[in-house]
């Protein structure tokens, strides 16, 4: 029996880069509710834009709009936490950045604890909390930039392992900017400061 193999010849586009006029790129951001006490009550703001700016003393930047009602609080008591949400927090999350805290009380909606700082509110159901002093704010056209020292950091049990963090396990979820979605974050991919030494450059 005869085989006729027939070559096809496949045209592939090259695909290039495109120019956007964008002002915000497309970046996956953590998601965090931060927790001020303002007018003496806790008050909790949904947050994307924050990230470690230091290592030792560890420092944490946020970045909000000025005219969000948590910020007076951060500022006259010097102090605020970071809560990071589980994946089925998404709705109560979303919910906590649509509404300002100076028409809606939204403390009751989370078990809430502390820690040596008694005006940074923490939100139990959060699998990580991060308990900050205030020690910076640069100030911006529209936004300011609070910088805070890590003071302590709670975690659920189930993500601790032998003392040290069990990244596996841990389970929140990151927006896509500029206007979302909330994804999920996925799979396994591979060890970072390792994988790379496998890597073989191009000559």
């Amino acid at each position: 029996m005869r085989y006729i193999i027939q070559k096809t010849v496949l045209k592939v586009k090259k695909i290039g880069k495109v120019k956007t006029g964008w002002n915000l790129p497309i970046l996956p951001l953590p998601v965090c509710l931060l927790g001020a006490h303002v007018n003496g009550k806790p008050n909790f703001n949904t947050i994307i834009w924050f990230n470690m700016i230091h290592g030792t003393p560890p420092l944490i930047g946020v970045v909000m709009s000025k005219k969000h009602y948590t910020n007076q609080g951060v500022k006259q008591n010097r102090s605020f936490s970071l809560n990071i949400p589980t994946s089925d927090m998404a709705v109560v999350t979303d919910y906590c950045g649509l509404h300002s805290g100076s028409k809606v009380d939204k403390s009751k909606e989370f078990e809430i604890f502390y820690g040596d700082l008694k005006t940074a509110p923490m939100i139990m159901e959060c699998g990580e909390n991060i308990e900050c002093t205030l020690i910076n704010t640069v100030e911006f056209k529209k936004t300011e930039l609070f910088i805070g020292e890590i003071v302590e950091i709670y975690s659920d049990e189930k993500y601790i392992k032998d003392d040290k963090p069990y990244v596996e396990k841990f389970d929140t979820f990151i927006c896509l900017m500029p206007n979302g979605p909330y994804w999920k974050i996925g799979e396994y991919l591979a060890e970072a400061y390792e994988v790379g030494t496998t890597y073989k450059p191009k000559n």
